[in-house]
């Protein structure tokens, strides 16, 4: 699993919109990486912003 795949399983678990740093802290990464895989995730579409600075899932 990719860095993506992990942030967004993450996501899914808590089952809420959750910040940068939370997903490092649920995923155990680095919060660089995973400020980086949220840039690219966000170009893609994968991830919304329902709330200021939280994100989660597009397919929700």
């Amino acid at each position: 699993m990719n860095e993506k795949e992990i942030i967004l399983e993450a996501m899914k678990k808590a089952g809420e919109p959750i910040s940068a740093g939370k997903a490092a802290e649920l995923t155990g990464l680095d919060k660089k990486a995973v400020d980086k895989a949220f840039a690219a995730m966000k170009k893609e579409g994968s991830i919304v912003s329902p709330v200021r600075c939280k994100w989660e899932p597009a397919d929700n």
